[in-house]
């Protein structure tokens, strides 16, 4: 069987998005699920544009995790075993491809990916991702717990999908510049993805689910060959330690009115640790993704990042220790990123000092 995956923030826009997409594919089932506020999910299933199958079932905790691991994950399952050829499934607004193919990965040989979807309203894509409420604040789902925000969700199902489908409410008038410049953000913020008009003679991009995995692994850095101005992204490097108090202070200055901060990490108070960084919107924040493979002492032709991923060589003396940082907005600058990231780096006067002395203000020496 056949499955393409289709997310989206705004039921609006899947419900555009799962109907363009059947009708280029006919013959193929749509599995809608929605998860309401008394947490009740609400299954509907179509077969020729006709409703076939309308089913709700209560849960006992009322989130997205218990709807895709209870009623989402069961039914694509349930559907392979009926030999449907080719199902389309319309996610719950919020719910994440990922979470839905890391369950179903290895249990359902009948199954293939064929396409995974992100559908958006490229006139909303830009105030969404500067956004500082969380999704169930901003009404995206009832889900009171899931604290997300709009900006996370989006990243990170633009870095999973194979393709973006851009889609025009039918509700509201839209803005023709506003929109135009979020097609441009998102063809920076994506471009790896097939980016298309739901209007117009659309084709899915393929599903690999390795290189969607490590576009999506904290601490991967992709960039675009080429920007779509006036957004642009640019990449600065270290093979130094970074100062943990002089990067804290530096940390607002890269971050600041840029929609998109990732990278890794070396920093001096916890040489050791790997640390991913992730900056969406108004939200930054770090993680200890474990050690370096230096310090694991790992062959570097085994660390596999995906094919385009901005590595730094394999260093005799560091390994692949270093920090690398890529910045998306409107206009950055690669000078002033990259000097900005100098000043952080230890001095040699330090680094023969040692970091024995250096506060941890990210407390990140204990995340090992």
């Amino acid at each position: 069987m056949l499955l393409t995956v289709i997310s989206s923030l705004d039921v609006f826009c899947r419900q555009q998005a799962c109907e363009k997409v059947a009708a280029a594919h006919p013959g193929a089932a749509v599995v809608l699920h929605d998860l309401h506020e008394d947490g009740t999910v609400l299954r509907r299933l179509f077969r020729d544009g006709l409703l076939a199958e309308r089913e709700e079932t209560p849960l006992e905790h009322g989130c997205l995790s218990c709807a895709l691991r209870l009623e989402v994950v069961p039914t694509v399952r349930r559907l392979v075993e009926e030999g449907h050829r080719h199902v389309i499934l319309g996610l719950p607004p919020g719910a994440a491809a990922a979470a839905v193919l890391d369950d179903l990965a290895g249990s359902d040989a009948g199954l293939r990916v064929n396409s995974t979807v992100m559908a958006c309203d490229p006139s909303a894509l830009e105030d969404q991702i500067w956004d500082g409420h969380t999704l169930f604040e901003s009404g995206y789902t009832p889900a009171h717990r899931d604290e997300r925000t709009p900006g996370e969700f989006l990243i990170g199902e633009l870095l999973y999908s194979d393709t973006v489908l851009l889609v025009t409410p039918e509700l509201v008038a839209v803005d023709a510049a506003v929109r135009d410049r979020g097609v441009l953000l998102a063809r920076e913020l994506a471009p790896h993805a097939q980016i298309a008009e739901i209007t117009g003679n659309f084709r899915l991009g393929g599903h690999d689910r390795t290189e969607s995995s490590a576009r999506s692994s904290p601490g991967s850095v992709q960039i675009p060959a080429a920007s779509a101005a006036p957004f642009n992204t640019v990449l600065v490097k270290s093979r130094r330690p970074l100062h943990p108090e002089r990067f804290r202070h530096a940390l607002p200055r890269l971050a600041e009115a840029n929609c998109w901060l990732r990278g890794r990490l070396w920093v001096a108070s916890a040489p050791q640790c790997r640390i991913s960084i992730r900056g969406v919107g108004p939200r930054v924040w770090l993680e200890s993704t474990g050690t370096w493979a230096a310090d694991r002492k790992l062959n570097p032709s085994s660390q596999h990042l995906g094919s385009a991923d901005a590595m730094l060589d394999w260093d005799a003396a560091v390994g692949d220790r270093g920090t690398v940082l890529a910045i998306t907005g409107d206009g950055v600058s690669e000078s002033e990123a990259a000097e900005l990231l100098a000043g952080c780096e230890l001095t040699s006067s330090e680094m023969q000092a040692g970091a024995a002395t250096l506060h941890d203000p990210f407390e990140l020496s204990t995340s090992l």
